[in-house]
């Protein structure tokens, strides 16, 4: 019964949904002002009555209606998407960028500044036609102007702390979650319970060991030489990351910078855009959940993959992405040192990690065993996105040694898998430059 009447209530959230249609016909009504105004500037600018006071105020009314035109498109869009239901603009390239992480707290922000910016054209209006404004009105206008200014500060100011006590809670139940009897405890291919070794290192370390790509990748011949990572963008030392988007964008040591925004939808011949814009909102983050791009070469799914990672960056999670050739020498290099275990759990730092172009290179049977501790590792824990040019039924083709079904396993379990369909996209390009 308690169920029942908690979803009751929860749809009369549908209720809301008529008031934001009111607001799209109140849209309308402000285009008609905008243009009517618009057009009796114009006949006063051509019969020569306008004054240069006059032109002064009409575009300042211009410019207000505009920008309650903007302060509603914010009301409708991000109180619908926030209070209602999921728009699910993520990947348009259109999409504005505070809705991909838009909450109540960032709209109240967004508002309370639109305010600010209506106040002061409306006060602007006030001192312009000064001549024709009483003393009292420019007072309480000013009054009024400040007290909008201290409330959009504070707004500002509180939603920082906000947002720390949601990401602390966050972790907490993210700590609480990774202990339990599925945070990688299971045995791995070797028998050994890889989840104990992993829990006896109980203090995370900042590895500073650099991800370098391995000697093979010289000769890989099924697809092109990776671009070489500029030294900004080699991952860094926990302590050297900053608090922003970009610092975290720089630390992640992405080969360059993708937008989910920028992907050439009609391209791919065939994959599933409501996934793929689904997981442009980054639920699968919060949920420790993982994605799986599986396609030819120069299908996309790099580019996927760094657009989420950028875009997991500009939301505030850490992310690292490489290579799988690099990714096996740095954990190769991390069990040399005898240090496997606090590499990974150092790695718990980064709420994503990227692992390309699984498939490219085969692996033996001891580098398969660190892939499995990586993929067991991160169970349940955080997130993996992965691109491959083969399912995940044949990664046995990949990985030597029997351990491909084990972190297969694991991997899909809680994962997104989303395939890509078509012709290279690199190869495209060249062979339209030589027909040119």
């Amino acid at each position: 019964m308690t169920a029942t009447l908690g979803y009751a209530l929860f749809a009369t959230r549908w209720l809301q949904a008529p008031l934001y249609v009111g607001l799209v016909a109140a849209q309308g009504v402000y285009v008609y002002k905008f243009f009517k105004e618009l057009w009796n500037l114009i006949l006063q600018c051509v019969t020569g009555q306008a004054t240069e006071t006059y032109v002064m105020l009409a575009v300042l009314k211009l410019v207000d209606v505009v920008m309650i035109a903007n302060l509603l498109i914010m009301v409708i869009v991000g109180g619908y998407e926030t209070f209602v239901s999921r728009i699910g603009l993520q990947g348009h390239r259109d999409q504005p960028e505070w809705l991909s992480h838009v909450n109540s707290n960032v709209l109240k922000v967004k508002l309370a500044t639109a305010i600010v910016g209506i106040s002061s054209v409306h006060l602007l209006q006030m001192f312009v036609d000064v001549h024709h404004t009483s003393r009292h009105a420019l007072l309480w206008g000013t009054v009024i102007h400040m007290a909008f200014i201290a409330s959009a500060a504070i707004l500002a100011y509180m939603s920082g702390p906000m947002a720390l006590r949601a990401d602390r809670a966050h972790r907490e139940r993210g700590d609480r979650h990774g202990h339990g009897e599925h945070g990688g405890g299971e045995d791995g291919p070797d028998g050994h319970g890889n989840g104990h070794e992993h829990a006896a290192a109980s203090t995370p370390t900042a590895s500073t060991t650099p991800i370098v790509p391995a000697p093979e990748i010289r000769h890989r011949v099924t697809s092109p030489p990776p671009v070489p990572i500029p030294a900004q963008t080699q991952p860094l030392p926990s302590t050297t990351y900053g608090t922003g988007a970009e610092a975290r964008i720089r630390a992640a040591g992405f080969p360059s910078r993708k937008l989910l925004e920028e992907f050439d939808v009609d391209h791919p011949r065939s994959f599933d855009r409501e996934t793929v814009a689904r997981l442009g909102k980054l639920d699968f983050v919060a949920a420790r959940r993982n994605v799986v791009f599986v396609g030819a070469p120069g299908t996309g799914k790099t580019h996927l993959a760094i657009g989420l990672g950028v875009r997991a960056c500009q939301a505030g999670h850490r992310v690292l992405f490489a290579t799988a050739a690099e990714w096996a020498a740095r954990l190769s290099g991390a069990r040399a040192e005898g240090r496997l275990a606090e590499e990974l759990t150092a790695l718990d730092d980064h709420a994503v990690l990227i692992v390309d172009e699984v498939g490219y290179l085969p692996f033996d049977a001891d580098t398969a065993q660190l892939f499995f501790h990586l993929v067991a590792h991160r169970y349940e824990r955080a997130s993996l996105i992965v691109t491959s040019d083969r399912p995940l039924g044949r990664w046995d083709e990949i990985f030597g040694g029997g351990a491909a079904p084990a972190m297969t396993d694991r991997l899909a379990h809680h994962a997104e898998i989303v395939r890509l369909e078509g012709d290279s996209y690199r190869m495209r390009r060249a062979t339209s430059s030589w027909a040119e």
